[in-house]
Order: structure tokens, then sequence, then C-alpha cells
């Protein structure tokens, strides 16, 4: 039934296509265990045509690691699939870049990925997210206090990243690991209630299924659906707001020129480290709603950086009144990697070394 269910989910998203070379996110725990087993078995049956290779990061972190390790390598040996093996010791590398134990782990993780990915051609990089996974993240967003954005939950699919197990719940992936006698390792941090999402995995979905509704996973994953065919809606009209409202959008070689028009010789200087730029038309940005103003701020900053991620609201607040207040020379910094000014009747987006 698992298989059944993941090309399905294959198909109707579109998500690996003939040719492919597949790189698998794999733990050695029971999701990406499935996600490796389902679409190596998939393969022979020739429902896919793509190579699968698997990338696998040792944090050095639980005395298990090395085991679980070898545990991936065995098995990808005996299925004469590619293994990359990275091994990194994450709380000094957390401790170096003064950055959490989590958060310096998924670095390393999508760092890997990457590195792997260039290896190819042709690449789509598979992570074991699944339903539950879903409805974790929905709920820590909402908590929060996310928008739309947050509430729409993990993508099945972003750029080269694809997430074959999203319909997928947690109980039935266990269950097939064991239908197919995987062994997969169990990471007992998972257990410890330290991180957030332990809290709402082990604490609060339990809670809400016992108390609200046994099926909460189900609905909050119905929810974050209707909530991206919605989301997806608002984003092509703000696309086609942004093509009104901007202005340009400069490349490096543009910007000393245009710093030097705006400021003057002096503020050169201390604009030369804006690797790109993007202008926008203030009146028309003023003229938007201000739901379309929220998701303009975000659309361009997505644009420039690549990412939006750390752009909280009360910086995108921030911005919209200064644009409303409309004080030339003043400019705002929501992080260390971008710039918003106001001046002259433009709003420049300014990309930060």
């Amino acid at each position: 039934m698992l298989e059944e269910k993941v090309l399905k989910t294959l198909q109707k998203y579109d998500l690996i296509e003939n040719g492919n070379n597949i790189v698998i996110c794999v733990s050695g725990g029971p999701d990406s265990m499935a996600l490796l087993n389902v679409l190596y078995s998939l393969k022979q049956q020739k429902q896919i045509e793509a190579n699968l290779v698997v990338a696998h990061v040792n944090h050095g972190i639980r005395k298990e690691a090395e085991e679980e390790t070898k545990y991936v390598e065995d098995f990808c040996k005996e299925k004469e699939i590619s293994c990359f093996v990275k091994r990194e010791k994450v709380e000094e590398l957390a401790k170096k870049q003064k950055i959490g134990v989590e958060e310096a782990g998924r670095k390393l993780r999508y760092e890997f990925f990457e590195e792997v990915a260039k290896k190819f051609t042709n690449v789509k990089i598979a992570t074991a997210h699944n339903a539950n996974d879903n409805s974790e993240t929905v709920l820590m967003n909402l908590i929060r206090g996310s928008g739309l954005t947050g509430l729409k939950g993990i993508e099945v699919k972003r750029e080269k990243y694809i997430r074959p197990l999203i319909e997928c719940e947690r109980e039935e992936i266990e269950e097939y690991c064991k239908e197919k006698k995987l062994d997969p390792k169990y990471d007992k941090s998972n257990e410890e209630n330290i991180y957030t999402r332990n809290k709402v995995r082990n604490i609060l979905i339990p809670l809400l299924k016992r108390e609200f509704n046994p099926n909460i996973v189900t609905s909050l994953n119905r929810m974050s659906q209707i909530i991206k065919e919605e989301n997806g809606y608002i984003q092509k009209q703000v696309e086609e707001i942004y093509k009104k409202v901007c202005i340009k959008e400069h490349l490096q070689e543009d910007i000393e020129q245009g710093t030097k028009e705006i400021l003057g010789n002096e503020a050169i200087e201390q604009n030369i480290q804006s690797k790109n730029q993007i202008e926008l038309d203030l009146k028309k940005f003023n003229a938007q709603e201000k739901v379309i103003k929220n998701r303009l701020v975000l659309y361009t900053i997505n644009k420039l950086l690549g990412t939006s991620q750390n752009i909280e609201m009360i910086h995108i607040t921030d911005i919209i009144k200064l644009c409303e207040n409309n004080i030339g020379n003043k400019y705002l910094t929501p992080n260390k990697k971008i710039k918003i000014l106001v001046n002259k009747g433009k709003i420049f987006f300014q990309k930060i070394k």
C-alpha cells in the first residue's frame, strides 16, 4: 500500500522525470529507510526510471551514530546504490558558528546534500518528510503566529527538492518497515522533549488526538493543502503586481552608478558592498492593499537573497511604515544581508555582502 501511495504522489505532483539522478537523504531511521526502499522497489518494478544515490550525514553526537552509518552503507552495498557519507562533530561546529546544535545539524545536512547533487546532472533531492512532519510544522508555525505562508506547511516540491512521503503518515511508514524487515535505526533523542518539534510531536499532538480530534494529523494536512492552493493563487497575483511595481533589477555593475545618482559620492563607500539591488516604485507600492504590500516585501527579498528566512512580521511592518512615511535617506536593515532604503520616490532593496 505504501509503495502505491508514494507512486500516486510522484505522479500527481510530477516529482520524478525519466533519467533523473535522485539524491536520497538517508539517516537510517524509519522514514528515510522507507523512502529509500520504496524508490528502489519502484525502480525495480520499472515504475520509475532514475538513478538512485544516497547521502548520509553522521553528526557525531550519539554513540550509535557509527552503527547507523554502517547500517546505511551496508544496505546500499547490498542494493548496489552509491552512498556518500559525511562525518562531522556537529556540537563543535555549532560552537564555532555560534548557533544551536539543531540549526548547525540542519545547515550541515543541506550543504552536504547540495554537494552530492553537484556531482550529477538532472538532479532531484528526495527528503523523507511525511504527513506527520507536515502537521507538526503547521502547528509550530501556528504557535509562532505565522501567516498563510507558514500554515501551508512543507512543500511537496521546491526547486530540486521533493518529498515523496508527504502524504504518508508515520504509522503506515513504520508498518511498512516491519513488513519489509528493514530494521531501521531509531534516534532516541526524538523522545527527549528538549526541542519544540519534539514537544509538539510527543506532547501536543497526542493531547489533541486524545481530547479533541483523533484524526488531527489528517485534518491539519487537509487544512495545509487548502492553504497551499489559496496561497498559490495570491502569490500569482503578487507576481503580476511586482512586474508593475518593479522599476529595475540591478546587477552588481549597476550598483555603483545607481547609488551615486541617488545619494552622491560619499554614500558609494557605504553601499559598495551591495551585490545587487531591486528598485520598486514607491507610489505604486503604497497604493496596494496591506496584504499585497506584505507579500511584495517578502517576494522582493526572496528574489534578491534567494530566501526570506528570518524576515518576520515586525520587519515587514517596519518596512511598510518606512515606505508610507516617505522620509528620504532613511533605511532599515532587518538582518545583516539586506538594506531597505526609501529615496526620491523609490524603494531600494540592496543585498549586503
